[in-house]
């Protein structure tokens, strides 16, 4: 496979190699798609996370458990305020 990279992708490529932290143009690419995996795997398992918050939010509703917003912000804040003030 051949690819052409954009100028600035290629001045950035030519910055890594000239760092020494890589041998080669491949190199920094490897690192960059690895980086690019890591980040999508961590993108799924927030989603995946997300997911099942809202679930369990929405099973919670079902049943009646709700807490409207401004009582869920007092105790948000509440919260927030005894974390802050047992710190010290």
């Amino acid at each position: 496979m051949q690819i052409v990279l954009p100028p600035e992708l290629e001045e950035l490529v030519q910055r890594q190699l000239a760092s020494g932290k890589y041998q080669t143009a491949i190199d920094v690419l490897i690192a960059g798609a690895k980086l690019l995996e890591q980040q999508e795997d961590i993108y799924q398992g927030r989603l995946q996370e997300l997911q099942q918050e809202a679930q369990i939010g929405w099973e919670a509703a079902q049943r009646g458990e709700l807490v409207d917003g401004s009582t869920a912000m007092a105790q948000i804040r509440a919260n927030l305020h005894s974390r802050h003030a047992t710190q010290p």
